[in-house]
Order: C-alpha cells, then sequence, then structure tokens
C-alpha cells in the first residue's frame, strides 16, 4: 500500500465516460515497484475493443466541451489545478511509487505538471480568430480556430504526471477531449489525475484514461479510429515512426516528443563551479532518465581535468536508494532491461579506451538500481555518444576548437535539447544560431518550463508543448469568406 491521506486517489480501473472500468476479459496486469520489486497493485489491462470505447466516448463529448464557453473551460481547468496542488504531497508518493524517482523530485514534477493545467487555463481565454482586410468593399475576410476534435495522446513512464499534464491542459482549454493511455509501468499517476479533474467538475467522456499492458494493439485502434483526429506522443523515436506511418492512412495530425542526445558543452572561459552544478542537474535528474538529460559531456581541453575533478567531487555527495528516503538524490532505473542497456553502452564505452573515472557504490539488494559513473577518454565512436543513456552515467569528451565542438555536437540524428557554459557573449550568439537542436541552455542545466515551447528538430519530433505554441497543434484554422 502506498501511505497517502487521500487512499482513494489509488485506482486500478481504467477510467471511460466518467466510470471506472474494468476490462470486458476481466485481465489485469502488474505494476511493481521499481526501488523494492514489490507489486503494488493489479491494473485494469484494456484491449483494442475497450479502448474503442473510449474513444466512442470522447466523441460524443466533445461536441458539448467545445460548445463551453472559453471561460467555463478555463474555470474547469483551475479547479483541476487547485485540486492538484491541494493534493501535491499525495500524487508525489504515488509517482515515487510507481516510478522510482526521489520524493523531492517526485513533488517538483506534481507542481511541474499543474503548471501546465494553469497556464492552460488562461490560455483557452486568448484562442483568438482575426479579420482580414478584404479585396473588395462588399467583402469580409475572417479566421476562426477551432478544436481539431478528439485527441488520443500516449505517455511514457519517466514522467508519468507531467507529460500527461502536458498534453491534456492544451487539449481541453482548445475544446477537444482525450484518450490517454499511460505507460504500463506507471498507470496510476494518469488516474489520480483523472480523478481529479472529475472532482474538479470536467464533464463525462472529455477525459478518458485507457490502462494497458498492450501497447501496440492500443496505439493501432488509436490511429486507425477515424473519430480521433490527432495524436500526441512522447516516447521513442522509433515508436514516433511507427506512428507516423499508421496516421498516414487517415492523415490524422500527430505531435510528436521523441529521442535526444543531448551535448553538454563546456568553453575554457566558462564558470567552472557553475557548470559543474548544472552537469549535476541536468545529468542526474530522474537517474539520468529524462529526454533532455545532458548525454555527451565535451569539455575544452584546458579545463578538462580541472572539469572531471570537481565533477566526480560532486558526484560523491549523491545518495541512492528508495526515493521515499529524503535523502535519497538518485532512485532506481524503471526496469532490469533499463539496468542491461545501459551496462552495455558503458561496456562498449570502456572497451574502446574510456576510463571509469568515478563510480558511487551501490549496496541495495532489491530493485533495479545503477551506480553513477562518470567515464572520461571517451572515444567519439563509442555507443553512448549516439544512444540515448537514459541512466546515471556522465560520458566526458575532450575538444580544441569551437568549430570543432559544434560539429561533435551537430553530429546526431537527434536534436532536442543541447547546453553551453561560457561566458563570451558573441560565442553564444554564434552557438544558438548555430546548434542543431529545439531548446538550448546556456549556463543553466535547467531548461523546462510551462511558459517555453518544449520540443525538438530532426528526429527528436514535430511540434511544441507549453507557451503560447501550445494550442497550436490542438487548433484548426477556418478561412471564412462573406460577400455582402
Amino acid at each position: 500500500m502506498i501511505p497517502l491521506m487521500h487512499p482513494a486517489l489509488v485506482r486500478t480501473q481504467a477510467f471511460i465516460n466518467g466510470d471506472w472500468y474494468s476490462a470486458v476479459s476481466q485481465k489485469t496486469f502488474a505494476v511493481n515497484n521499481p526501488a523494492t520489486g514489490e507489486l503494488i497493485a493489479q491494473v485494469a489491462d484494456l484491449s483494442s475493443l475497450d479502448a474503442q470505447h473510449a474513444i466512442e466516448s470522447a466523441a460524443i463529448a466533445q461536441p458539448v466541451w467545445a460548445q463551453k464557453t472559453a471561460k467555463e473551460r478555463s474555470i474547469l481547468l483551475r479547479r483541476w489545478f487547485d485540486l492538484v496542488m491541494e493534493n501535491q504531497a499525495d500524487l508525489a508518493q504515488i509517482l515515487t511509487a510507481e516510478q522510482g524517482k526521489p520524493i523531492a523530485e517526485s513533488m517538483a514534477e506534481i507542481a511541474y505538471g499543474a503548471s501546465y493545467i494553469e497556464w492552460f487555463a488562461e490560455q483557452a481565454k486568448r484562442i483568438n480568430g482575426d479579420i482580414i482586410p478584404p479585396s473588395r468593399s462588399n467583402q469580409r475576410i475572417s479566421v476562426l480556430q477551432q478544436p481539431v476534435g478528439v485527441v488520443a495522446t500516449i505517455t511514457p513512464w519517466n514522467f508519468p504526471n507531467a507529460m500527461l499534464a502536458r498534453k491534456l491542459a492544451p487539449a481541453l482549454a482548445a475544446g477537444c477531449t482525450v484518450v490517454a493511455k499511460p505507460a504500463a509501468e506507471t498507470p496510476f499517476s494518469a488516474l489520480a489525475l483523472a480523478q481529479l479533474a472529475q472532482q474538479a467538475g470536467i464533464p463525462a467522456g472529455v477525459i478518458n484514461i485507457v490502462t494497458s499492458s498492450d501497447a501496440p494493439a492500443i496505439g493501432a485502434e488509436f490511429t486507425g479510429h477515424p473519430a480521433v483526429r490527432k495524436i500526441s506522443f512522447t516516447g521513442s523515436t522509433a515508436v514516433g515512426k511507427l506512428l507516423i506511418q499508421q496516421c498516414a492512412a487517415d492523415v490524422k495530425r500527430i505531435t510528436l516528443e521523441l529521442g535526444g542526445n543531448a551535448p553538454f558543452i563546456v568553453f575554457d572561459d566558462a564558470d567552472i563551479d557553475a557548470a559543474v552544478a548544472g552537469a549535476m542537474v541536468a545529468k542526474f535528474r530522474n537517474a539520468g532518465q529524462t529526454c533532455v538529460c545532458a548525454n555527451r559531456f565535451y569539455v575544452q581541453r584546458s579545463i578538462y581535468n580541472a572539469f572531471s575533478a570537481k565533477l566526480s567531487a560532486a558526484m560523491q555527495e549523491l545518495c541512492v536508494g528508495n526515493g521515499v528516503n529524503e535523502q535519497v538524490s538518485v532512485g532506481p532505473l524503471i526496469s532490469a532491461a533499463a539496468i542491461q542497456k545501459v551496462q552495455q553502452l558503458v561496456d562498449d564505452a570502456i572497451a574502446k579506451g574510456a576510463v571509469v573515472s568515478c563510480q558511487i557504490p551501490v549496496n541495495i539488494e532489491k530493485g533495479y538500481f545503477y551506480p553513477p559513473t562518470l567515464l572520461t577518454n571517451v572515444s567519439v565512436d563509442s555507443d553512448l555518444l549516439e544512444a540515448e543513456i537514459f541512466g546515471p552515467v556522465a560520458a566526458l569528451i575532450p575538444f580544441d576548437t569551437e568549430a570543432d565542438v559544434i560539429a561533435q555536437a551537430n553530429c546526431s540524428v537527434y536534436g532536442l535539447a543541447a547546453y553551453c557554459y561560457t561566458r563570451d557573449y558573441q560565442r553564444i550568439q554564434r552557438l544558438t544560431e548555430e546548434l542543431q537542436t529545439g531548446m538550448l541552455g546556456i549556463n543553466t542545466g535547467l531548461i523546462s518550463n510551462e511558459m517555453a515551447p518544449f520540443g525538438g528538430i530532426k528526429q527528436s519530433g514535430w511540434g511544441r508543448e507549453g507557451s503560447i505554441y501550445g494550442l497550436d497543434d490542438y487548433l484548426n484554422i477556418k478561412y471564412i469568406n462573406e460577400s455582402f
């Protein structure tokens, strides 16, 4: 059991059309705590037939929801935000139990996810159209923005609260209804959000949560059902490419936030202490399991040893363990398979000449823990410079010139985020122009907030979430030409 002030927030059934729903087959799947391996609960395991029911419920609810005034939707979203923040501590406990991150990070994620609900509650009242000067005196040209309709979302396990809130909030603000599939590893955060939305007064059918262990079947139903007019997906590039293919048949709109391979560049004029502090945040938050996580550390040769020594010293302060303990700063990875993947990448780097300069001991018998590791002298042909590590491993590579490091940083199929530390203003302007990335942190290791457009380029995805641009993918533009 998860210790909560409001135990009813833990739900084991799906949520469809305002009701708690068991699979037609009565099947369930197990959800385990990655820090202990212990069973949290069995959750309803829905099929494509159940998903079809959820889509049809959303399709019925959508016109009614869209007919509400922007202010009415705004008020309901604001109530939802307030309830999320009132229940922040419980939601954080649920998140840590199913995902494993330290409780302080879970508290921060709940606030971060709620910030999107608050932001789009405000933006709901700012969905404006245009009047365009006509070419004739007896003509009026206007532009309306209208909701796309039913939206299907698929969210990952690394930020199970925030990733869903970041999709639900703009969709609802725009007048869309949603069918959401959370990751099978972390369904409880999504179900708790839906319960609080219901308490806030958001009508039945507007939010539907499809819990399932069969992601391909549910994804195929989402992309194949004609009532679904938009897909929003956060996850791997491989799955994103498959969804693009499946959406082509109906020409569905699709937003994709996919893989990342963020470079972290430290120039010799940087404040090294600030760069180390930024590196600790960008690398070890959520045990390195973030899409914007620093993956490749390029450090200018003249300060390479100094930066490595200071980063190693900072890593000594990390505490690995069960995230419910407040002193813990690094929790588990999500699964045994995740550990195996990270170890394979580390082994490949070592075989190609990398040195383990620092590794924090982990003496925990249960759970999926990987020791925070610092690799130096990493070869440029190492696999971990191309693949997402998704674990607490920092790989350091020396560089000589600005042109050299820009070329190395851009030599990736991904373009989600990048980080740079320098005090040279002209260099900052050059980096801003030349680095191929959707997001860039200059002298900071933490770049995400609800007011900024989150998203990437190249094989890191399409579209943006958050900010004034975050509503665009949920709205259709209609042009009207009136003659009189």
